[in-house]
């Protein structure tokens, strides 16, 4: 790898992830897409079991058996969402209007690939995903993605003249956001364990409660309730921060979920709680999450990250490391530079090491450094299309 050392060698990089990934035309594999084979589907038997038997072994296997099984590289919702931030960041650094076109392409493509048959606009991903908890056919959408691409189209309205001249004004962005708000609020399960706290479930299908999942359906709502003045979807964004914000454990962590099978902790889907909790925050010009963002935050800070900048997985090891976990590590050192004056040296610190250790000299990142092997499979929506929004914030954060 070529050692990296300077804002302009960290373009550089992020130029050549760009010319890799556009040469793909956005279209790739995943490292859950194992059921788009033909034959390990008919394998599965419609078993949820034997679904995650072939989705682990696809995933953990350092040679891509992807063209042997027949599984084709295809547009990923989610990363399509990740896409329009990014070149719409692009546009606003540099005003070019291949960037513009892009945001175009990539806001219609969405526009027109909403999971049909629900209350509101949502999103799942391109393939069939049996996890421990549920199995969900392709398609099948959920409020992690809704939510990530409702908050990308809101990114829009930062520039409402440029995003109205193509086809993107502010009353289509916020009607969009909304609908997908109408998906959370009336196609989830969703309960109240106090009064004053409201938790929605992942996906239709499913009552399981994931924090990072509940606090970004939560930024969602509170960024649309801003935009609109409606109060009501305030207090209920309010509510969903809270229940997530209250299960805060003493030492600052979050567990990913409340259900049994879910109690671990994880850098990237800590690093999306304290991002949200931010989002919600600052739409709604609050500080009664403040304490618990502090001490999470430091909680993270302190112990997902080695010596030399490397982001850890886990609290307590270091393997595997995953371009995931380097990605939002950067966007949320990012989002609490203002508040943290180590943060921009970290961010550049991790971004020159991922740089350095997880950059192929094709231009794309690698998936993961395990103990004694190495993934180097070019997963788009994953790897490529989370490092690409990573690096465009980071140099965004530079350039203000």
């Amino acid at each position: 790898m070529t050692a990296i050392g300077t804002s302009d060698g960290l373009a550089a990089a992020a130029a050549r992830l760009d010319t890799w990934i556009e040469a793909q035309g956005f279209k790739g594999w995943d490292p859950y897409d194992a059921l788009n084979s033909p034959l390990l589907k008919r394998l599965t038997f419609r078993n949820r079991r034997l679904g995650q038997l072939w989705v682990q072994l696809l995933k953990h296997s350092p040679v891509n058996l992807r063209p042997l099984l027949s599984i084709p590289q295809g547009y990923n919702p989610k990363g399509m969402g990740l896409f329009l931030a990014s070149y719409w960041c692009k546009y606003r650094l540099a005003g070019e209007p291949v960037y513009l076109e892009r945001v175009r392409f990539f806001a219609d493509w969405l526009a027109a690939h909403t999971s049909p048959g629900y209350s509101g606009a949502c999103w799942g991903y391109n393939f069939d995903w049996p996890n421990r908890g549920f199995f969900a056919p392709a398609g099948t959408p959920n409020i992690v993605n809704t939510a990530f691409i409702g908050l990308a189209f809101l990114d829009l309205m930062e520039l409402p003249e440029v995003a109205a001249q193509i086809g993107w004004g502010k009353e289509r962005v916020v009607t969009l956001a909304s609908s997908a708000c109408d998906f959370i609020l009336h196609d989830l399960w969703s309960d109240r364990p106090a009064p004053d706290e409201l938790r929605f479930s992942y996906t239709p299908l499913d009552r399981r409660i994931v924090h990072n999942a509940n606090v970004l359906g939560a930024a969602l709502l509170a960024k649309v309730a801003a935009s609109t003045a409606d109060r009501g979807l305030a207090e209920l964004a309010l509510a969903a921060a809270r229940y997530t914000a209250g299960r805060k454990r003493a030492d600052g962590s979050w567990l990913y979920g409340e259900t049994p099978g879910d109690r671990w902790i994880d850098n990237f889907h800590t690093g999306f709680v304290l991002v949200a909790l931010q989002r919600v925050s600052m739409a709604l010009n609050t500080a009664e999450f403040e304490a618990a963002l502090q001490q999470g935050y430091a909680y993270w800070k302190a112990h997902f990250f080695t010596p030399d900048g490397a982001p850890k997985y886990y609290a307590d090891r270091v393997y595997p490391i995953d371009v995931h976990s380097v990605a939002q590590a950067l966007l949320t050192l990012l989002a609490f530079s203002k508040t943290d004056p180590e943060a921009g040296a970290m961010a550049a610190q991790t971004a020159h090491w991922a740089v350095e250790n997880m950059q192929d000299h094709a231009g794309f990142f690698h998936y993961q450094i395990r103990h004694t092997y190495r993934i180097r499979i070019p997963y788009m929506r994953w790897a490529q299309a989370w490092m690409q929004r990573a690096l465009v914030e980071l140099e965004c954060g530079q350039a203000a």
